[in-house]
């Protein structure tokens, strides 16, 4: 049986993984595992070790306290008083969003930016 802490960091490895583009083959080879076992982590099914943690950390360049952050506060996606779900880590098509937005040149990002802001007024 899962534990909810399990399932947090494998979904914040998933979530980081996803935010920098990498695979899962990439992430375990820079870990020095098989990527079904990366599969397994995020899921929760095993549980990650301390050490394995802090090369997971390493690998994909965020601290180890990242995996665990927002788990007090953890509310299964619902929106909160914005209307913006609490897990916007957790929706991929968000992430996607994020990875495109950021690849746009800077002035024409502002300009994006900016519309969204208008277009949000609006509805």
């Amino acid at each position: 049986m899962t534990h909810p802490v399990d399932v947090h960091v494998g979904k914040r490895i998933r979530h980081r993984r996803w935010l920098v583009g990498m695979t899962q083959q990439q992430l375990a080879e820079r870990v020095g595992i098989k990527f079904q076992q990366i599969q397994k982590y995020e899921t929760g099914a095993n549980r990650v070790s301390a050490s394995r943690l802090w090369g997971i950390a390493d690998a994909l360049e965020v601290p180890v306290s990242f995996f665990f952050e927002g788990i007090a506060t953890e509310d299964a996606g619902e929106p909160n008083h914005d209307g913006v779900p609490t897990d916007l880590l957790g929706d991929k098509e968000a992430l996607d969003l994020v990875r495109s937005y950021y690849a746009i040149p800077e002035n024409q990002r502002r300009r994006l930016f900016e519309l969204a802001r208008v277009l949000s007024d609006v509805a």
